[in-house]
């Protein structure tokens, strides 16, 4: 007697099944939760000066764009400039520890240090000696610092002694075993490393600026949601938050995207595998 395999869909089409479920859910939750304040907002009849409804806050977005544009540009030009001396300054200091021990066991503490270190203590001590834009930068930049130094660090320790071993057999140089296995071995948690630091960069810019617009001297997304507090226009906050929310999610995205693309097709995590 022979046992037929149960009925299963295909693969193509459970992955396809799959992929929707992952986008729809989501925005069907979002959905959810706009109808839900709205409707609070409306059975309550709270005023829009304590709680604005999602349909004053798109209105106050559209009308008040020219202003949170370039607020959200400023913003958005520190963050990859932070994140990319980040990834710089990150990944440059985790080679040169793995090369040297002396030089890890002296400048790793003072990373760690570093980062845990709040930068909302920091801000406020670079605003008194360097520029506005610069002290912005310097913030972001500490925070999103540690992330790509910390996962390099590990990806080039974590490259397989027994490839290593073989590399030197065959007589390659400590610059061909750098460049052709560590660092494609290190590369998934470098790019781990990088989607970290682009939430974190944002933050760290937003608490500067936050910093900055308290010392009177600010022209940041963060900085208008700060003033509309002061000035009480709710709804401004508001779009502003929601401008900073989606640039949060569109850098994460992006970063994701880039990651996947760069390791698609050899590394593990990213290799799409039919059910």
């Amino acid at each position: 007697m022979s046992i037929e395999p149960p009925l299963t869909p295909e693969p193509r089409e459970a992955s396809r099944r799959d992929t929707v479920l992952r986008i729809a859910l989501p925005i069907a939750v979002l959905a959810l939760g706009v109808l839900a304040w709205d409707l609070a907002v409306r059975l309550t009849d709270t005023p829009a000066y304590k709680i604005p409804s999602p349909g004053v806050v798109f209105s106050t977005l559209r009308e008040d764009w020219p202003v949170l544009s370039s607020s959200l540009l400023v913003t958005l030009t520190t963050t990859f400039e932070a994140l990319g001396l980040a990834v710089v300054g990150g990944v440059a200091l985790a080679i040169l520890f793995s090369q040297s021990r002396l030089v890890e066991y002296s400048l790793y503490p003072y990373a760690v240090i570093l980062q845990v270190t709040p930068v909302i203590a920091i801000a406020p001590v670079l605003l008194i000696y360097l520029e506005p834009s610069v002290a912005v930068l310097a913030c972001a930049w500490i925070v999103a610092f540690f992330p790509v130094l910390a996962n390099t660090t590990l990806g080039l320790r974590s490259v397989d002694h027994n490839l290593a071993d073989l590399f030197r057999l065959y007589g390659a140089t400590r610059r061909q075993v750098l460049w052709e296995l560590k660092l494609p071995a290190a590369l998934p948690y470098i790019l781990g490393g990088l989607k970290i630091a682009g939430g974190l960069s944002l933050i760290g810019a937003v608490v500067a600026e936050i910093a900055a617009g308290s010392a009177g001297a600010g022209s940041g997304l963060a900085y208008r949601i700060v003033e509309s507090g002061y000035r009480l226009n709710i709804p401004r906050m508001f779009a502003a938050l929601l401008l900073l929310s989606v640039a949060g999610i569109v850098i994460f995205f992006a970063l994701s995207l880039v990651s996947h693309l760069l390791l698609r097709r050899w590394h593990e995590s990213a290799i799409v595998r039919e059910v």
